[in-house]
């Protein structure tokens, strides 16, 4: 075990680590970060249209949603090769990467051109959650193709044109041939991108929605990377467009009168990340009510707050969980157990699948749990969570143990070193008598 660890620590974790310090890694996670207000705000209509039924005369607030989450593969078309370029230190040219990302991605997206009306439409699921992947994919192409240019001009450094022309000629080629790979293969070559590109990710989407890549993926990998001290947004990227295009996935059925079937959709880690990740929040409340160790006492009461809101950064780092080989077990076994009970129960049908965007996840995870899944889901959320309680138990009194012998011992070196002091100040006091 010292020796996994050892490795883990000094060669595994820093690979991680500078691995999600990559630039195109980055500027997708960066961008995804930056759209969540959009997604917020689609959860909030989410809440709104609830009251719709209840309330004579409520107003509709769904084109809300439409012109928020809904353009989301737009605002990542446009943010992703503009953070590329920012983060490869490209800044004269990001906005420019930008704006044909968003051109090259409306060409893939299957637009319907009529000529005769002079009108362009699009799937509305095209331009939002479901069409995810193929923004990112268009997103990291433009990023490619722009960054390939980007140190190459027309003109000198000491050119008496303005900037804002120079980056003009500058951008033309690299814009024109992203624009005419689009225009190829959607006018010419008559395929569509978009399609393609989820039936190549079609088996990602499929793993990720069994048993084994459910649990593991999504659970337990990110309770084992995380007691590394390893940056699990390295997976954030992939994770995220496999569970937006399956909560899409069901949104679609449900609307067509069918049953939503995805077990990853996005949300139904709400059962299951009770407190954050390795589902924490069972551990900080046994620090704070049970723990004999001052420090477990003083974890518990400054990591309450965070926990109730999901933020485990304070008790992963703090207790600590990491590097903690008494900690790391339990984390990882509920980290496992959590995601497969979930699974379980919504695969039979003990649980709805996840059809509902609801991404606040800040809240205390009962709420999100009943707003996903109803009264079933907070159900499961109470049985999750018992779980995660007998799990860490065992583990916590093993460690409130070993960390009250280390405090008692603590006490009693410090009482010997007064004491050899007191001793000396008495014996300096009885020779400065005599």
């Amino acid at each position: 075990m010292e020796k996994f660890m050892a490795w883990m620590e000094n060669s595994f974790a820093p690979k991680m680590n500078k691995l999600a310090h990559n630039p195109w890694v980055a500027a997708v996670q960066q961008a995804i970060l930056t759209a969540m207000p959009m997604i917020f705000i689609g959860s909030f209509v989410t809440v709104l249209t609830a009251f719709g039924g209840l309330i004579e005369g409520f107003p509709d607030f769904s084109p809300i949603n439409t012109f928020s989450i809904g353009l989301l593969s737009v605002f990542l078309s446009y943010l992703v090769p503009y953070l590329i370029m920012e983060k490869k230190r490209n800044n004269k040219t990001k906005k420019e990467a930008g704006i044909a990302g968003i051109a090259l991605y409306l060409l893939i997206a299957g637009p319907v051109l009529d000529a005769d009306a002079g009108t362009i439409s699009f799937t509305t699921s095209a331009l939002g959650n479901g069409g995810m992947i193929a923004a990112l994919m268009a997103g990291l192409f433009t990023g490619f193709v722009m960054n390939l240019f980007a140190k190459h001009s027309f003109f000198k450094e000491d050119t008496a044109i303005p900037d804002f022309i120079t980056v003009w000629f500058d951008t033309l080629i690299p814009i024109l041939i992203i624009i005419f790979c689009g225009w190829l293969f959607t006018f010419q070559f008559h395929i569509n991108i978009s399609d393609v590109v989820y039936t190549i990710f079609s088996p990602v989407i499929a793993v990720g929605d069994s048993f084994l890549g459910y649990t593991l993926f999504f659970g337990f990998e990110y309770a084992f990377l995380y007691t590394f001290g390893i940056s699990t947004w390295v997976l954030y990227p992939i994770e995220t467009a496999i569970i937006m295009n399956a909560l899409a996935i069901n949104q679609a059925a449900v609307a067509a009168g069918e049953a939503a079937t995805m077990v990853s959709a996005y949300g139904s880690s709400y059962y299951w990340c009770i407190g954050g990740g390795g589902c924490t929040l069972a551990l900080g409340l046994m620090m704070l009510f049970f723990a004999k160790s001052e420090k477990l006492k003083v974890i518990g009461r400054t990591t309450l707050v965070p926990s109730l809101c999901n933020i485990n950064e304070p008790l992963v780092f703090g207790a600590p969980i990491a590097f903690n080989p008494i900690l790391m077990i339990p984390m990882w076994i509920i980290g496992f157990a959590g995601p497969a009970i979930t699974w379980l129960a919504i695969h039979f049908g003990l649980v709805p699948a996840v059809s509902t965007l609801f991404s606040f996840w800040y809240l205390p995870d009962f709420i999100p749990a009943w707003a996903v899944g109803g009264f079933a889901g907070v159900i499961l959320f109470c049985v999750i969570f018992a779980l995660s309680c007998v799990v860490y138990f065992p583990f916590f009194k093993v460690y409130d143990k070993q960390c009250l012998e280390e405090e008692e011992a603590e006490r009693e070196e410090k009482e010997a070193r007064l004491a050899k002091k007191a001793a000396r100040e008495a014996r300096r006091a009885a020779r400065e008598n005599a």
